[in-house]
C-alpha cells in the first residue's frame, strides 16, 4: 500500500508544478502514517485471533482422537443434550403369543395370508419378522443413506406389509441381528472386530462381526432400529446381541477399550443406548439371549450376556430355552441339571425342561418388579443333529407341552422358533391350541404376571 502511494505522489508532483509540492508532502506523510497504523493493527489482530503467519494457506490444526472412557454414556449424553424431540407414548403392550416368520415368506401376499389366517384362528397374536438377517442384509429398501447400502427387496413394500398385519390385530416384531454382520463389516472394515495383525477377524465359519466396543457400530444398529420403528413395527427385537462364541477367540484384539469395560458391561451400555435412541418412537425394545443365562449366573459363556444385566437394560428379555440346546448324557456323561433336577436327555422332556428353567429365572428376578418382562423362545423344530436316541421329532404336541410349561411356571408370553420356512407346524399348533381351549382342558396353572 505505501509503495503505491509514493508512486502516485511522484507522478502528481511532476504534472502539477512546484507550487503544490508542500501539500503533496503533507498528503504523502498522512498516507504513510495511516498505512503503518493499518499494517500494525492487522498484525496484532492476526496474532491474537489465530491468523497464520508466514503461510500462504491456513490449515486446520491437527487434533489427536482419544476414545471416551465410557462410550455409551458419552453418546447418550450428547444425544440427550442436543435432542429436542421428547419421548412418545409406546404401542399398547400385549401378552405376546408369537411365531417367527422368514422375511421372504411374509413378503409375498399368499405367504402373508397364511400367517394372518393362523393368527385370526387362534390365540397366536404376534409375528417376528427379520429386518436384518444373519448375513447383515436388510429385508427392505431404505431411503436412509446411512443404512441404504445394506437394503434389499425381500419385502417389496415393508410399510404396507406391516400395516396389513396390524389391520388384523397382529403385534409385529422386527428381528434385528446386531453384531454378526459380514455385509456391513465388508463395507465398513473399521467397524469390524480385528485380530492381532489388524486384519478383520472372522469366526469359525468365516463370518465377520461388528465390534461391540465400537460406538460406530452402535450408531448403525440404532439407525436400522429407528427405521424399523418408523415403518410401523411395534417392537424391535435384537438378536446376536453378544460377542462371538466360536472361532479363534484368542486372536481377537479389542485394544485398550477391552480393558475398560467387561463384555457384559459393554452389552448393557449398548442396550441402554439403543433404548434411549428409541425413546422418540412408539416401539418397545427386546433382546434375545442364549438359554444358558437362565441356569447360570453371570456371563457364563463370556459373550456379554448376563441375565441380571439384561433384565435392567430392555423392555423384554427373550431367552432361547430350547430343550435341544442343553447338554445331554451323551455329551457330558450326565445331562443337564436344572432347578436341582438332573435331566439326562433334555430334548425328550420338553415340559420338564421349560418348567424348571423358568422357575430358576423367576427366582432371580428383582423383588421390586422393576425389570424387563421375560418372554421365552420355545422350540418348534426337530434337532436331528443330536443323533439317534438324543432327540425326538417335534410336532405340535411337543410344542404344546412347552407352552403348558410356560403357563405352569407362571409366565404368560412366548414365541415359537422355526427358521425352516415350513409353517405347517405353526398351523398344527394353532389348531391344537384352539382344540384345547374349546375342550376346556387343563393345561397347567393359569398364567400370571412374571413380575
Amino acid at each position: 500500500m505505501a509503495g503505491t502511494v509514493k508512486r502516485t505522489a511522484k507522478n502528481t508532483g511532476n504534472n502539477r508544478g512546484r507550487r503544490r509540492a508542500p501539500a503533496v508532502s503533507v498528503l504523502i506523510s498522512l498516507f504513510l502514517v495511516i498505512a503503518c497504523v493499518i499494517f500494525v493493527s492487522i498484525r496484532y489482530l492476526r496474532g491474537n485471533f489465530g491468523g497464520a503467519e508466514n503461510n500462504d494457506t491456513q490449515t486446520e490444526p491437527t487434533v489427536s482422537y482419544e476414545p471416551p472412557e465410557s462410550p455409551a454414556e458419552t453418546i447418550i449424553t450428547e444425544q440427550s443434550e442436543g435432542a429436542e424431540a421428547l419421548p412418545v407414548e409406546k404401542t399398547p403392550a400385549v401378552n405376546v403369543k408369537g411365531i417367527f416368520v422368514a422375511a421372504w415368506y411374509v413378503g409375498t401376499e399368499d405367504g402373508a395370508n397364511r400367517f394372518i389366517e393362523i393368527c385370526d384362528s387362534s390365540e397366536i397374536n404376534a409375528i417376528v419378522i427379520d429386518v436384518k438377517d444373519d448375513f447383515g442384509k436388510l429385508s427392505f429398501v431404505s431411503n436412509n443413506e446411512s443404512i441404504s447400502a445394506a437394503g434389499s427387496s425381500v419385502i417389496p413394500d415393508i410399510e404396507q406389509t406391516v400395516s396389513r398385519l396390524k389391520e388384523h390385530g397382529i403385534y409385529v416384531i422386527a428381528r434385528l441381528v446386531c453384531f454378526k454382520d459380514p455385509l456391513w463389516c465388508d463395507l465398513n472394515p473399521s467397524l469390524a472386530i480385528h485380530d492381532n495383525s489388524g486384519a478383520t477377524w472372522r469366526d469359525a465359519n468365516g463370518v465377520a462381526w461388528l465390534d461391540p466396543y465400537n460406538t460406530g457400530a452402535w450408531e448403525y444398529i440404532a439407525a436400522v432400529a429407528k427405521e424399523a420403528a418408523r415403518v410401523g413395527f411395534d417392537e424391535i427385537q435384537l438378536d446376536y446381541v453378544r460377542f462371538p462364541a466360536e472361532g479363534n477367540l484368542s486372536a481377537i484384539n479389542f485394544g485398550s477399550a477391552g480393558a475398560e469395560k467387561t463384555k457384559a458391561e459393554i452389552i448393557g451400555s449398548f442396550l441402554e443406548y439403543i433404548r434411549t435412541e428409541l425413546l422418540t418412537t412408539p416401539a418397545w425394545l427386546s433382546a434375545d439371549a442364549f438359554g444358558i443365562i437362565a441356569v447360570r449366573e453371570g456371563d457364563f459363556e463370556n459373550i456379554g450376556q448376563d441375565l441380571d444385566v439384561l433384565l435392567q437394560s430392555v423392555d423384554y428379555v427373550c431367552p432361547m430355552i430350547y430343550p435341544s440346546h442343553f447338554a445331554h448324557i451323551g455329551q457330558n456323561g450326565a445331562g443337564q441339571s436344572v432347578n436341582g433336577i438332573l435331566i439326562e436327555i433334555p430334548d425328550i422332556e420338553p415340559y420338564k425342561m421349560i418348567y424348571n428353567i423358568l422357575q430358576m429365572v423367576k427366582s432371580r428376578m428383582p423383588g421390586d418388579g422393576n425389570h424387563a418382562v421375560v418372554r421365552p423362545y420355545l422350540q418348534a423344530f426337530t434337532a436331528s443333529w443330536l443323533g439317534e436316541g438324543y432327540y425326538q421329532t417335534y410336532t405340535a404336541q411337543q410344542v404344546l407341552e412347552q407352552i403348558q410349561a410356560v403357563r405352569s411356571a407362571g409366565f404368560d408370553e412366548w414365541i415359537l422358533w422355526n427358521p425352516s420356512g415350513d409353517i405347517s407346524i405353526y398351523e398344527n399348533v394353532s389348531s391344537l391350541i384352539s382344540s384345547e381351549n374349546s375342550a376346556g382342558s387343563s393345561s397347567g396353572t393359569p398364567a400370571v404376571s412374571n413380575a
